[in-house]
Formats: C-alpha cells, structure tokens, sequence
C-alpha cells in the first residue's frame, strides 16, 4: 500500500502540488473569517439540568450576567464637584450606544406613595448636577434612611460606591461589545485622571471582554513564538535553508487549514481553540523532522535522490501515520465530553493534526524533489556527539541495570501516587489570570468592599399561583436570605422581600424603622399599590413571575473557588430544606456562578472518562500494531507512568486539578504514544529481518531511533514551553505540564521501553 501511496505522490507532483495550493488558497479565505468569541460555548450540554434551570430562570426573568461594574473609594464621595463629576460619569456613559441602563448614587430614586392614586412613584433623589452643598447633604441623609440601598450601591463604612452598567442582548454578543466596554473604560479614565482616584472594573461582560483581548494578543504571540522556536531548532538539526523554510511553511499550511476548518464548522477563537495554531505547528514540526532525517539517511546510502525520496514515503508513511492518528485520538476523545468548548476543541485539533501530517507527507518530498541533492555532512553527528555518549550509556545501562530501572520506575511511581493524593480540585472565575492583573486586583476590590459581583440567583416555588406572596412563605423567604447572608462568601440580597421592606417604608412616609415585612394586612395595601403603579414604578416584578408562584433572590459572591462552592451548595441544602419543605416547594440555585462550577465538576468527571478512551483507543492502535496482551501493556506502561508523575507533581507543587490542567492528560497521552510507536516499529521492523539477537536489535534501535526521539522531545519540550508566557494560568499550567510529561515519556520510551521488551522477550 506505502509503495503504491510513494509511487502516486512522485508520479503525480504537479498535479498534487497544484491542488495543494488551490486548497491553501481557499483555506486562507476561510480563515480570515474566523471570529473572535464574545459569548464563549456552552461547557454543560444542555440536557444537563443545571442548565435546563438556568436556561428556565433566564426565559422567566431575564440575563442576570451582563452587568458591568464600576467603582470608587473615596472620602469625596459627598462633596459636590466630585458628586457632580460622577453623575457626568453617569449621564455620558447612559448616552453610549448599546447601553441599556446605568445605576449609580446619581440617579437612585426614593419610593413614595401617593395616597390620592393609591398607588406608589419613583421620585428620583438626583435629577440634575447639585447646586450646592446643602443639597448633596440632604441626599446623602435620605439615602442613608433608605436602608433598601444599604451595601447595594455604597457601602457607608467604607465611603465605597458602585456604577452599574447593562447592555443591550445584540451587544452582549458582538463585537461591538468591545467598543463599547472601551468607550466607558475610556469615559471612566478620564473622569479618574480629572479627580485623582482609581476607578475599579469588573463584572462578567468586563471580565469576558478582556479575556478576549487577550486571547487575540496571545494568539498572534504563540504562534509567532513556535514558529520561531521551531525554525530555530530545525536550524540546528540540519543547517539548511530549505530544511527550515519548507517544514514551516507546510506546518502552517496545516494552522491555515485547521482554521478553515473553525470557519466551515461554525466555531469561533476561544481561549481552548486560541491555542490550536501553536499547537499544529509544535506537533507538525516533528513530521518533518522525521521525513528529512530519513530522505537523507537515505540518500546517503544509495545516492539517488528519488529513490531516497521513494524509501522515505514508503517506510516512514505508516510510522507518522499511525502516530499522528494517536495524537489526534488524544484530542478527538474530547468530542465525547458533550461539552461544546471541549467539542470544537477536540474536533479542530483532531482533525488539523491529520491535515498536517498529510500535508508534511506529501509536500516535502514533492518539494524536495524539485530541490537539488542534499548536500549533507558526514561528519554531522560529531556535532551531537554528547548524544552518542548519551545513547550508548542508556544502552548499557538497559542490558545491565534492569532491575535498577524497574526499583527505580516503581520507586517513582509509589511517590506519584503519594502526590497524587495530595491533588486539589479547584477553580476559580479569574484564576487563569495572574494575582498582579488588574483585572483580578479589581475583583478584590470589590469583594472587600461589596462581598463580590459574581451572581448568584435562588428561585422558591411556591407550586400553586399567587402562593409565593403568602405571609408565612414571604417570612420564609427572609430566613433564607438571613441563613445566606450570614455566609461571608455572600453580599446582601435583592429581593421581593427587600422591595415590600421597601414598600413598607414608604407606606409609612419614608420612616426607616418601618423597613420591615408588613403585617398582613399591610401586605394587602401594599400589593394594592403596587399593582396600581403600572410597571415602570412596580419594583417587584422584577423578583415575581407573572401568576406570582416563584419569586428570584439575588445576590453577589465572592470568586472563592468551586471547591467552596461546591461545599457552600451541599452545606445550605439541607438548611434551605428546613425552611422550605421539599415536598411542598422548590429551591434552586442558579446563575453564572452555579454554571462555572457545575460546569467545572462536569469537565472534571468527563475529562477523565475521555483519557480512559483515549487509553482504550491508543491500547486497541497498539494490538492492531503489534498484536499480543503483553504488548499492549508494554507499549501503554511507558506512557502512563510519566501521566502519574505530572499529576503527582500537581500534588506537591499545589497545582489544583481544574479543567485546564485536567486536559493535558489525555492530550499528553496521545503525543507521548508516538514515541512508543517509533521505538517499537523499528524493533518490529529489525526483528522481521530475523538475522540478530534481541539484545542486538534493542541495541540498534536505541541508536538509530534515539535520536529522532530526542529531536522530537526538544522540538516538543521548547514548543509547549512558549505557553509559560502566557497570561491566563491554565495556559501556563497546559504548556508547562505537558512540556515536562512529554520530556518524561522520552526517557521512559528510550530507557523503560527497552528494558521491558529485553525481559519479556528474553522470558519467550
């Protein structure tokens, strides 16, 4: 089949070429289509009840996660100039286009009641910029009487405040987002730089929208590094012009594809698919490594260039093939996670890494041919000559120290495992930025200040109409927010019961200690009122559905990780439940928050389903190969021991287990198996020819795929190594992880492997 395949590539090399280039000119078109996400995909499939609920609670009331927030600390809060500024603030941003509303000290209202209309107004506390002093002071006294506004939007103790910003659904998911955001950013700056102060910014659309510049920035930087890294190395490997020029272009050939693919398939750049070009050019790299190493190895021998090129089709074919398709099945299994990150992920780097080993297969040598002879150095391992020495002691040390590799290997792996057990489970809304970004300085700030900006949402279903607005269930309801509030991972709520606390005040003309749950027959005046005020003064419906059968709670929570969460979440259950039979009502818990976390465990639990396939899949690869139960298990050992130690050293070094560090694993899985399969199909290779011994043979084959693997695991270790500049810590943690585990199954493969194969067919 291989002749046939290196016959065809040769014969045809016009034609092939120019399809290869027609089809490169069809993907760059398609790639220059690719958009940026503003609205990342969905991590939980939306089978999963978390987010059916989610979805449910934001048909009944709306986004609760596009609130943009700005704030400010000072003792100036009250005097007039600055007040006066801050409301400019207020009124230039509300004029922004795509700007649904702005809440600030600057336009807070007061309820009141109009007893001739029985029915309740919105009078707002500020309508234009404050004249003088005494009028600033008299606010600020009627805003510290109206405890519905108490660590909302000031927090008195610690001259504290807030402006809150929603935008429009269309901007919310476009690009226009970015301008938007950048215009308040700029208005906010200004305003800062005028009055001396730090404005702070935060909220879920803030916090997405830089993500997203940064995923832009890092794309074109990564992808710049591993080219240059990998143009350096191949420098160093061959010293030829056209053995750099050639393998890189081709690999990016493979990014460009791989980005037509994106665009084809409907995905767009996120901070998983932003990584995919450095990526296929990391991996791509060592498929030219190979095919030129072996068409001058070749031609050394018989000197004619064709042959040569024809030998290297036909022998090196199946090798980077199948080794390449176990690459791919370590990114392909992320398809079975269900989750639409992980499935365009998985997808798109599957995928482009075929394109890529295609494209390096048939390209080189078509190009090379036209090439002159190469004009290779004897002399050229003198220059590695450190690895020679390196081999022949590994060499030695196989036929002479096995029992030393295997205590040495079980040694290691007890201290895995001990690691291992020491692993976190954790992650945060923010924790892939690093501690000095101001992005997440800012979310501190208002943590301190205002308990977090998070959302957290509870919705109480009361299962009958009008039954949520009961007396007893509205007490019920403000044990609960009492019950949470007492958490300090928790701001004050919002609620139908802080809107009737509210109402009561103002039925009683604004006297603070009537900021309670009415009676019951208040609570009918009250209701009476409120449904006279017509909807843009009835401040309930924003906490009701329409028959009054569940009402939302709203809080704010601090970024403290979903470990906590998850505990918080297990802890208050049966708490709420003690407040609110089961049986009789409902009580979820819901919003942005909730999906992070949910969305965490789901990752976590199914990231680890997807490397048992990728075990399975690689282990049935490797039969196929080789045939044999105990080949199989000498082709995986190697590979998930150096698996084991990663996550042991995740265990030391305090690094949590989240879904960024998670997928290494079987990413790392399907890489590191290629070195398996070089290894063990030039053993296989050299046993057919039946004319050494096994000890010869393992000899020969430490030597002459030694090196290759180790050019291999420089090209990998260096290339993954360009993402420790990354800004998001997932990242960091991605490259450097797998850029050790990588180096780790190189020398397991290189010296493990080996030894395994002595004893067990020493033992036949």
């Amino acid at each position: 089949m291989w002749i046939y395949l290196s016959q065809f590539i040769l014969n045809n090399r016009k034609l092939i070429l120019a399809f290869f280039l027609m089809s490169t000119l069809f993907a760059t078109f398609q790639a220059t289509k690719v958009k940026l996400a503003y609205n990342p995909g969905k991590i939980l499939p939306t089978t999963d009840s978390t987010y059916i609920k989610y979805a449910a609670f934001k048909k009944k009331f709306g986004e609760d996660g596009s609130v943009m927030v700005l704030g400010i600390q000072t003792h100036q809060l009250f005097k007039k100039d600055f007040f006066n500024a801050w409301f400019k603030l207020h009124q230039n941003i509300k004029n922004i286009k795509g700007i649904q509303q702005v809440i600030s000290l600057a336009n807070l209202v007061e309820l009141k009641k109009d007893t001739v209309n029985k029915k309740f107004i919105l009078s707002p506390l500020v309508s234009n910029s404050i004249k003088n002093q005494a009028q600033l002071d008299s606010v600020k006294q009627t805003l510290l009487n109206l405890p519905f506004y108490k660590d909302f939007l000031f927090n008195a103790d610690k001259n504290a405040s807030i402006m809150a910003i929603t935008f429009d659904d269309k901007t919310l998911v476009s690009a226009n987002q970015i301008k938007v955001i950048n215009q308040i950013h700029k208005q906010a700056e200004q305003f800062a730089k005028q009055e001396k102060i730090i404005v702070h910014y935060s909220g879920l659309p803030y916090i997405k929208t830089v993500v997203s510049g940064l995923i832009a920035k890092e794309f074109t930087l990564f992808l710049g590094l591993s080219i240059l890294i990998s143009a350096i190395i191949l420098w160093l490997f061959f010293r030829s012009f056209y053995a750099v020029l050639f393998p890189v272009l081709f690999v990016l050939f493979g990014v460009v594809w791989s980005l037509a693919l994106m665009e084809l398939l409907g995905f767009e750049i996120t901070l998983l698919t932003g990584i995919i070009p450095p990526l296929i050019v990391i991996i791509g790299i060592p498929n030219s490594v190979l095919i030129i190493n072996k068409y001058q190895s070749e031609f050394i021998k018989n000197q004619h260039q064709q042959n040569a090129l024809s030998i290297t089709i036909e022998k090196i074919s199946i090798t980077t093939f199948i080794a390449n398709l176990t690459t791919a099945v370590g990114f392909g299994v992320l398809y079975f996670t269900q989750s639409d990150v992980l499935k365009e992920f998985g997808i798109t780097a599957g995928i482009g890494v075929m394109f890529t080993w295609m494209i390096c297969l048939f390209m080189l040598p078509i190009i090379f041919s036209f090439l002159p002879a190469p004009k290779i150095k004897t002399d050229t391992k003198n220059e590695w000559r450190i690895l020679d020495w390196l081999l022949n002691k590994v060499d030695a040390y196989v036929h002479q120290y096995r029992k030393s590799i295997y205590y040495a290997v079980g040694f290691i792996t007890v201290l895995a495992f001990i690691g291992i057990s020491k692993i976190n489970i954790n992650g945060l809304m923010v924790d892939d930025l690093p501690k000095n970004d101001p992005v997440y300085q800012d979310l501190k700030f208002f943590e301190a200040s205002f308990n977090g900006v998070l959302p957290m949402e509870i919705t109480i279903d009361a299962k009958k109409k009008n039954g949520i607005i009961s007396l007893s269930n509205i007490k019920k309801t403000d044990r609960l927010e009492q019950l949470i509030s007492s958490y300090p991972e928790f701001s004050r709520s919002i609620s139908l019961t802080s809107v009737l606390k509210y109402s009561s005040q103002a039925f009683y003309n604004g006297n603070p200690t009537f900021y309670r749950i009415p009676n019951d027959m208040e609570k009918n005046f009250i209701l009476l009122y409120a449904a006279n005020s017509g909807k843009k003064n009835n401040m309930m419906q924003s906490f009701l559905d329409k028959d009054r059968q569940v009402s939302r709670i709203t809080f704010q929570m601090k970024d403290v990780g979903s470990k906590r969460v998850n505990e918080l979440l297990k802890e208050l259950k049966p708490r709420v439940d003690s407040i609110f039979n089961p049986a009789k009502y409902q009580v979820e818990f819901t919003g942005p928050i909730v999906m992070y976390v949910k969305g965490s465990n789901y990752l976590v639990s199914n990231l680890r389903d997807s490397l048992l396939l990728a075990i399975l899949l690689i282990a049935t690869i490797m039969w196929v190969l080789f045939r044999g139960f105990k080949m199989i298990i000498i082709s995986i050992l190697p590979n998930l021991i150096p698996l084991l130690i990663t996550a042991g050293l995740m265990g030391y070094f305090g690094i949590p287990l989240k879904p960024s560090t998670i997928l290494i694993f079987s990413i790392a899985l399907g890489i590191a198996s290629d070195q398996t399969i070089y290894f063990l199909t030039s053993y296989k290779q050299e046993l057919k020819l039946g004319n050494q011994s096994i000890s010869q043979i393992i000899s020969k084959t430490i030597k002459e795929t030694g090196f290759s693997m180790i050019y291999t695991a420089i090209i990998l270790f260096f290339g993954f190594g360009v993402f420790a500049f990354s800004t998001f810590g997932g990242t960091v943690a991605l490259g450097t992880l797998l850029a050790i585990t990588l180096v780790l199954a190189m020398l397991f493969n290189l010296i493990f492997l080996p030894a395994l194969l002595l004893s067990f067919q020493k033992n036949k």
